[in-house]
């Protein structure tokens, strides 16, 4: 598969902020996801979550490496840092370093509300366009839903309503837990038929 391709399917993973998709916002606290290109772990996505429903802070880590018989072929490394007033952005900054090509983001958004690819939140499902914090762009988005399904979690299988999200000429899968409606993994389509996927390693501790 093309670097660009691979590049460009990290990215809109990369873009999400992971907490509760139930009506009422974002929750507080840690989430980490393992990625896997094809079944085979690349890396990890971890998300930190912090600040009142009305001023909340999202920070972002993303490191992947692509091998192949043991030998790095491509390495991905993106930290973004997002501020929130209720569910709007108003302020991104991140670094991306995509496989030796580096790219740095920082805008202030004090006109409309916007959202970056917050799939934690159900507001995203009625948005034609979202934020992507590589590049500080809109770009316009779509989505579908799908049938619930069972996806495989930490070894167990978990009953999973999805949506389908078109962006960017990609494809990716939104899966949230069918009982508690919390965001659990995603499986984006990329050239060459592969997949990239998250899935949910930990989560906050109940209060």
């Amino acid at each position: 598969m093309p670097a660009r391709a691979l590049a460009l399917a990290l990215a809109l993973a990369s873009a999400a902020c992971a907490a509760s998709a139930q009506e009422g916002g974002i929750e507080e606290g840690e989430w980490n996801f393992t990625a896997t290109l094809d079944g085979k772990p690349i890396g990890t996505h971890r998300f930190v979550v912090g600040g009142s429903p009305a001023a909340r802070s999202v920070d972002s880590r993303a490191d992947f490496v692509v091998r192949m018989l043991g030998v790095p072929l491509y390495r991905y490394r993106h930290h973004a840092e997002e501020r929130w007033a209720g569910d709007c952005l108003r302020e991104l900054r991140s670094e991306t370093d995509d496989d030796g090509t580096r790219q740095q983001v920082a805008r202030r958004f004090d006109g409309d509300c916007q959202m970056t690819f917050a799939y934690w939140n159900p507001r995203l499902l009625k948005q034609q366009r979202l934020v992507d914090p590589q590049t500080g762009k809109l770009e316009p988005v779509r989505f579908e839903q799908l049938p619930d399904t069972n996806i495989e979690v930490r070894g167990q299988p978990v009953r999973a309503r999805g949506w389908r999200l078109q962006a960017a000429q990609q494809r990716i899968r939104i899966w949230y837990a069918a009982d508690s409606g919390r965001w659990i993994g995603l499986d984006a389509e990329t050239k060459g038929d592969r997949q990239l996927s998250y899935r949910l390693t930990s989560t906050p501790a109940a209060p």
